[in-house]
């Protein structure tokens, strides 16, 4: 079993399997998800105090906070699934 990881930003590592969805934070559902998140001591703050720009859920329920854009996280996602191929 090889572990994938993927940069989410600040040098943090996310491993790219447990990734279930790579979203904006933009919408109230997502604020009301991290909000939970918050609540329920799931959620991963990987920001390093900057401007929150993706949400990524995992696999485990956990909710992670990026500073980097979805669509960079989603191209270093499938870079790394291409290099493997």
């Amino acid at each position: 079993m090889d572990i994938r990881l993927v940069n989410i930003g600040f040098g943090n590592i996310v491993a790219a399997n447990r990734i279930v969805a790579i979203v904006s934070p933009e919408s109230a559902p997502i604020k009301r998800i991290i909000q939970e998140a918050r609540e329920k001591g799931i959620l991963i703050d990987a920001t390093y105090g900057r401007r929150t720009r993706a949400v990524i859920i995992a696999d485990s329920a956990h909710v992670i906070l990026s500073a980097v854009q979805p669509e960079t996280v989603a191209n270093r996602l499938s870079s790394k699934e291409n290099d493997e191929l």
